[in-house]
């Protein structure tokens, strides 16, 4: 992203990795940067790997710009190029093993992976060639040359210890402020891929106004359309082997648009606060100590004290592995999810 904003390109890009939020960001960069100091559209080439042939890519590299210092030329999917049984082990790969043949015969026999690797050792300088795949081997030869030459552009997606900073970032650059406790329940509410977590936040600071906080009652607005005071009735109820209770709230609570998702998000979070407080107790916090280290409000640890005396010794890790086959369920059973979300709380209420 610094590269392309000081418009220091370089002649080619493997971009790599999963998160498609980073990855379209960089993508969008590179080519604005390509495009200055010519016409926008003019020297641009997009293709698709396998839809089209890697001569192709290849001759649009080396293609004089018209008008323009440079072209742009993206490649999708260049992960479709990969054969899985191709035994290119990064030590000489197809186009070396011509045999009789010599190298002429070898580079008819190149694939289109060690093709552009090869591009790579002599590239265009009028060009910027940007190749992206969501996962390659890597000891492909393409892969190496970019990790060599320096050209490797990592979009992996963020672990989930990192996502409330990514958004208290993202919430400050809009100007709403976003405390870690209201950042941690939006990680676990819109986590982890990163374009819903950022709409998300696009919503909430559209919600609050300039320079408005971001707050649990804008979240439970805008993102799950339940409060938070809604989710701990629940999870007191649990606490308290009410199921009845449980069983009303959940009632109240459920929203079929997002499937379940959103509320079993709120529901781990709150335990997860659980958790963590009662780790501070048993490490000879005070209250008020483990209210702070668990981001839980202040007024809120006598409320968490008495939930946690309500609980047998164990319960809240039996809950942890419930709420993981809860969501494990919602993503791939076909029982309706609000079905699924009561046989999780007639679990949690019997242990």
């Amino acid at each position: 992203m610094k590269e392309a904003t000081s418009g220091n390109l370089r002649p080619v890009y493997l971009v790599l990795g999963e998160e498609r939020w980073f990855v379209d960001r960089v993508v969008a960069a590179i080519r604005e940067a390509a495009a200055k100091g010519g016409i926008a559209g003019f020297n641009e080439d997009k293709f698709t790997a396998g839809d089209a042939p890697v001569e192709s890519v290849l001759g649009a590299a080396r293609m004089l710009p018209m008008m323009a210092p440079r072209r742009f030329v993206l490649v999708r999917s260049v992960d479709r190029w990969e054969k899985k049984d191709e035994g290119d082990d990064g030590d000489g790969g197809d186009d070396e093993r011509g045999g009789a043949g010599g190298k002429r015969g070898a580079s008819k026999q190149a694939s289109p992976l060690d093709a552009l690797a090869e591009y790579t050792k002599a590239p265009s300088p009028s060009a910027v060639l940007v190749l992206v795949a969501t996962k390659l081997h890597g000891q492909r030869r393409i892969v190496t040359a970019a990790k060599k030459g320096d050209f490797l552009v990592a979009c992996e997606p963020l672990n989930r210890r990192a996502l409330p900073g990514f958004i208290t970032t993202v919430a400050r650059e809009k100007g709403n402020p976003i405390s870690a406790d209201v950042a941690d329940q939006l990680a676990e509410l819109a986590g982890p891929e990163l374009g819903y977590v950022v709409d998300a936040i696009e919503r909430l600071s559209l919600y609050v106004g300039p320079k408005q906080p971001i707050t649990e009652d804008a979240i439970a607005q805008v993102v799950i359309r339940v409060r938070q005071s809604t989710v701990w009735e629940l999870i007191d109820a649990l606490g308290r082997r009410r199921l009845d209770r449980a069983l009303a709230a959940l009632a109240d609570a459920y929203d079929p648009r997002d499937g379940g998702l959103r509320l079993l998000g709120a529901v781990s979070w709150s335990v997860r606060q659980l958790v963590k407080f009662e780790s501070a107790l048993a490490a000879g916090a005070s209250q008020a100590e483990a209210a702070q280290r668990a981001g839980v409000a202040p007024f809120k640890a006598s409320e968490y004290a008495q939930t946690l005396r309500a609980l047998p010794k164990g319960a809240l890790g039996g809950w942890m592995r419930t709420l993981a086959e809860t969501d494990l369920a919602l993503k791939s059973s076909r029982r309706p999810a609000q079905a699924v979300l009561e046989t999780m709380l007639i679990e949690m209420c019997s242990r």
